[in-house]
């Protein structure tokens, strides 16, 4: 049973929102930052970029933490950010040029993550948890909702269709054509109805976000042991998702990129793996995996299909079938020798949907050797991992949507 509750957002006037909310902070390069920063006075990235206001970027974690703050409390002084005068749920659409995503921001219980029915399917980091606890800390908002996914559900579904026949609260576009639409959910029935559709939900999966919510949690048991008044229905209990039908979830992968082959020649390296695969040279045929077991590598200037000799490999549970952790107790742990494929800087992950020919280019380019691609994880496989009680190897999803900051703000 999901405990999923509506809550009073801070967030942007209607008129200004557009120019409020952006992408994640992470996300820019120091250009395109302080090209935001400089034009665009509304932009949520001057509350979490506060050492701009005063030409000063080299500030300390926990100076920079109070002027976070600060910052916050001018956008509200300044009513660019308001407070909503009834708990709601939050209806959020975002329509890119190839998909639509529509579900539901609100509260979730950090009781239900310590009782596994929130569940995650990614190692996090102690630094990055205790970092951004402190940040939440010393802020007392958060303004990304962590992306949760539940199993496909009637009645929340027609909930949602009922409000997306009306005029949204928030419709805008932004730069990358992409067109968001946001619905307030205040009424008493549809809140109620909300809240029971789920309560039939066993269990909520993290998409994205797992830091986020690891740190909630940690700061939640540090406010309740503060408050000698604790009760556990204080807003520090939750933290805000936004949660999306599993049928709306696109999960891509990640390509991996190895700097070298570990002091083997590619002859060498390819007798190597000819004990796990069968190998075919596509020679400048681009290749793409078809099917789960097959990997595509690109090696002096030739695309390869690697196909896992079943017969060879033993598959012991359902993280051994993952195609990532294959790649890895196969090739990139025996054979290049990359033990940590969380740290190792001889390994680089990325994901780029515009580009088929990225696993040729980036090789060709000269900074790496050779280049491996797979078919990405679907929604079935990684809920079969977590419910094992497994976590899946680093960058083994890359999962849209992507959601903006700032849209709504959880205060606590």
């Amino acid at each position: 049973m999901a405990i999923v509750k509506p809550f009073k957002a801070v967030r942007a006037t209607r008129d200004k929102v557009a120019m409020v909310s952006s992408k994640s902070y992470e996300i820019y390069t120091p250009e395109m930052l302080y090209s935001k920063l400089a034009f665009n006075p509304f932009t949520f990235l001057h509350v979490v970029n506060p050492g701009y206001k005063y030409h000063k970027q080299d500030i300390t974690e926990e100076l920079r933490f109070k002027l976070v703050h600060n910052r916050y409390l001018e956008f509200k002084e300044n009513n660019v950010f308001q407070k909503d005068s009834l708990p709601a749920f939050y209806i959020y659409e975002k329509i890119t040029p190839t998909n639509t995503f529509c579900g539901i921001i609100a509260a979730v219980s950090v009781e239900d993550y310590h009782n596994n029915v929130i569940k995650k399917h990614e190692g996090t980091l102690k630094k990055r948890e205790l970092l951004f606890e402190n940040y939440l800390k010393n802020t007392g908002f958060n303004a990304e909702p962590v992306l949760l996914t539940y199993p496909d559900n009637d009645e929340i579904t027609a909930i949602i269709k009922k409000y997306k026949q009306q005029r949204a609260e928030y419709e805008f576009s932004t730069t990358d054509k992409d067109l968001h639409l946001l619905w307030v959910v205040n009424d008493a029935n549809d809140i109620e109805k909300i809240t029971e559709a789920f309560k039939d939900v066993e269990t909520l999966y993290i998409a994205d976000g797992h830091h986020r919510s690891t740190s909630s949690c940690l700061l939640a048991q540090r406010l309740a042991r503060e408050n000698s008044n604790h009760t556990g229905e204080e807003d520090y209990n939750f933290f805000m998702s936004y949660l999306l039908p599993e049928s709306n979830l696109k999960i891509y992968e990640f390509n991996r990129f190895i700097k070298d082959l570990n002091g083997l020649t590619a002859d060498e390296f390819l007798i190597e793996l000819d004990t796990f695969f069968r190998i075919e040279n596509r020679k400048q045929e681009l290749y793409k995996p078809k099917e789960k077991h097959h990997f595509s590598m690109y090696l002096n200037g030739e695309f390869y299909a690697l196909y896992l000799r079943k017969s060879i490999y033993n598959f012991t549970d359902a993280l051994s079938k993952l195609d990532a952790q294959i790649l890895y107790s196969t090739v990139l742990k025996p054979i290049l020798g990359i033990e940590d494929i969380r740290n190792d800087s001889k390994i680089v992950y990325s994901q780029d949907k515009s580009d088929s020919l990225e696993l040729k280019t980036k090789v060709d380019a000269g900074d790496f050797k050779v280049s491996f691609g797979m078919l990405p994880t679907n929604i079935n496989e990684l809920k079969e991992i977590v419910d094992s009680d497994l976590l899946m190897p680093p960058k083994t999803t890359y999962i849209e949507p992507k959601l903006r900051s700032a849209l709504t703000i959880y205060e606590f």
